[in-house]
């Protein structure tokens, strides 16, 4: 064989092992091209586990690699969104975000561990819940007009049960205190079902819970609902107004539930969940699964989620400040 042909052979064997290895690389750099972990920062069962774990699956099969729930519970949300805030801004450790863990906790906690402006990366929001002020059968009034009236005509003489200091639930009722005047002595639990079993009990008078927790007893007659936090009225509760509707536009805030990731994940990797987790949104059985829960689907960019998560977290820090609130 002439020498020149050799030396062509060669050279194409060359450039094929340089192709081959140039693919291989970029192969091995693709995101994603192992599992990635969605922490809970809170337990199993609730709604935050619940549209976490409705979203992983399809989201796993829609990125070609599983994404691994991961429950992490434990003050308030704060333990389990610390851990994501230390992981590796690679993509392969996601949060489930709330408004305790970005907003409300945040607000009420001096020396909180973390910023949750400019520590995590937003993603983007899934969903929402709507809240709900819910009374005992035996309250006196049973519609809001007549709710408000005993409240002011009796000022402290009842309580409400929430779901910790510091939570949503505690917050969102002193917004709406700070908001009419009334008064109200707070009652913490350690969870909303705790919280509830007590109201269900008589011993506290009402309380402000996630719509999904209280809408079984609220069915059952065990609970009056008086007024909801959501955009419009519930379809299984069209006699209970909205906080807009009362003339409270700015408590009517929902619960939501959103994916962030560390501070300096990149661009394409927070693109590419984006868009994955918009198109399994698209699915009319992820679709039912979520508003089963009676959650609203959002889906927004991750600006509008940055966007939220500061407008949330400077709502909160001013009923802190208006109501005087602490954790003692």
């Amino acid at each position: 064989m002439p020498t020149m042909l050799l030396r062509h052979c060669a050279r194409t064997v060359l450039c094929s092992l340089a192709l081959t290895a140039v693919s291989a690389a970029l192969a091995q750099n693709a995101y994603p091209n192992k599992p990635i972990r969605l922490i809970v920062p809170f337990a199993a069962g609730g709604t935050t586990d619940i549209i976490a774990r409705v979203v992983a699956e399809p989201l796993g099969r829609e990125l070609g690699h599983p994404i691994v729930v991961d429950n992490k519970a434990g003050a308030g949300g704060t333990i389990g969104s610390q851990e994501a805030v230390r992981a590796k801004p690679d993509g392969y450790t996601l949060s489930m975000a709330t408004v305790s863990t970005t907003a409300t906790n945040p607000a009420i906690t001096a020396k909180f561990p973390y910023n949750p402006e400019t520590d995590f990366t937003p993603i983007i929001n899934i969903a929402a819940t709507p809240n709900i002020i819910a009374v005992t059968p035996k309250f006196p009034g049973h519609d809001y007009k007549s709710f408000v009236q005993e409240l002011k005509n009796n000022p402290d003489k009842y309580s409400y049960a929430s779901t910790g200091t510091g939570s949503i639930t505690h917050m969102l009722m002193e917004m709406y205190k700070a908001s009419t005047g009334v008064q109200i002595a707070h009652i913490p639990y350690r969870g909303a079902g705790p919280a509830l079993n007590d109201v269900l009990a008589g011993q506290v008078s009402m309380n402000l819970d996630n719509l999904p927790s209280s809408l079984p007893f609220i069915k059952a007659g065990k609970l009056v609902p008086i007024v909801v936090a959501a955009p419009k009225r519930i379809a299984a509760l069209p006699n209970v107004p909205t906080f807009k509707e009362v003339g409270l536009e700015s408590v009517n805030r929902m619960a939501y539930y959103g994916i962030v990731a560390p501070k300096g994940t990149p661009k394409e990797v927070v693109d590419t969940i984006n868009a994955a987790v918009k198109k399994i949104l698209a699915n009319p059985v992820v679709q039912k699964s979520i508003e089963d829960t009676g959650s609203v689907i959002l889906g927004n960019t991750p600006e509008q989620f940055a966007e939220q998560i500061k407008a949330e977290l400077a709502m909160y820090r001013q009923v802190v400040k208006t109501q005087n609130l602490t954790l003692d």
